[in-house]
């Protein structure tokens, strides 16, 4: 047994093998919630997505996509041309900073291009582990589980694991789903927290999970 697995609750195994028939059953087609429509919207979406909704995203990005349709356009940008197009979204002075930056490095060294590669969108300022999950997965087809708040929420509920970092609850949720199954697991679980699994008022008698979640947390 690994160390990683030992690091696991007990059941874990086998609650993973009720967890993905249940959240097929609900969210059968789970997908984003991003609009987006090539590589470089999805980047860019994502990165503004960090402690903001999607919903104050998307309602964002049409404009700043018009006026800025790609890489080679952005990267023109200065952070105060852009700061007035995101400015409903939190933290966006930092953002708007991070996208004039990242849209010159796409420019400079992936010649506009969002370049098929984890390292290489980790690079890129405003990025990190989890943007690059969901950019390669959504974008490419890159089997990834990327963990935000949600995941790793419904990944300690329904015990799972114990980890609070996002990268160990990735690695524990890879250990115990199908690689084929990465993608849809990360936005099924995505969904489930926010229509049904709440931080603080779960609805837990309208969850079809009920019976063998452990509800580790839940007052």
């Amino acid at each position: 047994m690994t160390k990683q697995a030992a690091q696991r609750p007990r059941g874990a195994q086998a609650r993973a093998a009720q967890v993905l028939p249940a959240l097929h059953t609900m969210y059968p087609d789970a997908k984003t919630e991003l609009a987006f429509h090539n590589p470089f919207e999805l980047l860019v979406a994502t990165v503004l997505s960090a402690q903001a909704t999607d919903v104050s995203v998307n309602a964002a990005t049409p404009a700043l996509f018009a006026a800025y349709p790609d890489a080679h356009a952005m990267s023109l940008a200065q952070p105060e041309d852009l700061e007035p197009l995101i400015r409903r979204i939190g933290l966006y002075r930092g953002k708007a900073k991070n996208l004039a930056a990242l849209a010159r490095l796409l420019v400079e060294r992936h010649g506009g291009e969002v370049p098929n590669d984890f390292d290489a969108v980790v690079a890129l300022p405003g990025a990190g582990r989890k943007t690059a999950n969901v950019v390669l997965s959504n974008a490419y087809g890159y089997p990834a589980i990327a963990v935000d708040t949600h995941v790793g929420r419904l990944s300690r509920r329904l015990a799972l694991s114990v980890q609070t970092n996002p990268d160990k609850v990735e690695a524990d949720l890879q250990t115990l789903f199908p690689r084929d199954r990465w993608v849809f697991l990360h936005h099924a679980l995505i969904l489930h927290g926010r229509r049904v699994c709440m931080a603080r008022r779960p609805l837990c008698e309208a969850c079809v999970m009920n019976t063998f979640c452990p509800k580790v947390g839940v007052e």
